[in-house]
C-alpha cells in the first residue's frame, strides 16, 4: 500500500465553495483576526510553514490564505465515497501514516505540489503542541524549501486552542498572521545537514516572533497512526 497518494488533483469547485460558505461562519464563531496576507505571492510555489494547537488549524490556514492551499491528511478520511470526493475536491493529499516510509512519501507529495508551483502548508513540529509551547522543528519543511526553491512564509496562529484564561473569561482571540518570507537564499552552498538544520532554525524563529510561543527544546510527540 503507498503511504502517499499522487498530488495531481488541485483544489477545485470544492475547495472554492467551501471557502465561501466557511468564511463566514468561521468569523461569526471565532472572530479571526488575519493579517499579513500580502506576504503570500500571487504566483509560484510558496510553502506555509505554521505552528499547531489544534485540529482547527487544517481549516483556517486555507480558508484564510490568498490562494488555494495543499495539505496532507490522514488517510482513513478518505475512506468513505463521500470523505474521498470532500477531501480531494478540496486538494488535500492522502498519507498512510503507518506505512513504510510514510515520511519520505509525505516529503515528495510536497515537493510535486511545490513543482506545479502551487502553495503547500505544513506544520513543521510534525504534530499539535500539547502544553502551548513551540516544539522543536523537524527537518522536512526545510528540506522542501531547499529541494524545491519555493518562497516560505510562516504563519503564527494563537488562540486556535481556545484556552480561557486562568481566571475565566472569555478565550482569547483567534488570529492568523503570515509573516515576511523566510530567507534561505545564501544556504545553497553548505552541505546538505548544515543547511537544513539552519533553514530549520531560521523558520521556527520566524514562526515564533509571530505567534509569540515559547520555544521548547523537545520535538513534539509523533501521533499514532490512527490519530
Amino acid at each position: 500500500m503507498p503511504s502517499a497518494a499522487p498530488t495531481g488533483a488541485r483544489p477545485g469547485p470544492v475547495f472554492t465553495i467551501g471557502r465561501a460558505v466557511l468564511r463566514p461562519l468561521l468569523w461569526l464563531r471565532f472572530r479571526p483576526r488575519v493579517t499579513g496576507r500580502e506576504h503570500v505571492p500571487g504566483t509560484g510555489a510558496v510553502l506555509l510553514a505554521s505552528n499547531h494547537l489544534s485540529g482547527l488549524d487544517t481549516i483556517l490556514i486555507p480558508t484564510s490564505a490568498p490562494r488555494p492551499v495543499q495539505f496532507l491528511a490522514k488517510a482513513s478520511l478518505f475512506e468513505s465515497r463521500l470523505g474521498s470526493w470532500f477531501f480531494r475536491g478540496i486538494g488535500a493529499i492522502p498519507v498512510h501514516r503507518s506505512a513504510s516510509g510514510a515520511a519520505q512519501a509525505a516529503l515528495d507529495a510536497g515537493r510535486e505540489v511545490l513543482a506545479s508551483g502551487r502553495v503547500f502548508a505544513v506544520f513543521p513540529e510534525g504534530s499539535r503542541s500539547r502544553d502551548g509551547r513551540l516544539a522543536r522543528g523537524r527537518g522536512g519543511a526545510a528540506w522542501l524549501a531547499l529541494e524545491t526553491g519555493a518562497t516560505v512564509v510562516p504563519v503564527g496562529l494563537i488562540g486556535t486552542d481556545r484556552r480561557r484564561p486562568a481566571g475565566g473569561g472569555r478565550p482569547p482571540r483567534v488570529e492568523l498572521r503570515f509573516g515576511p518570507p523566510v530567507r534561505l537564499g545564501d544556504l545553497a552552498g553548505l552541505p546538505a545537514g548544515r543547511a537544513r538544520r539552519e533553514a530549520t532554525e531560521r523558520i521556527m524563529r520566524a514562526i515564533q516572533q509571530l505567534s509569540g510561543q515559547e520555544r521548547s527544546d523537545d520535538y513534539a510527540p509523533v501521533p499514532e497512526s490512527g490519530s
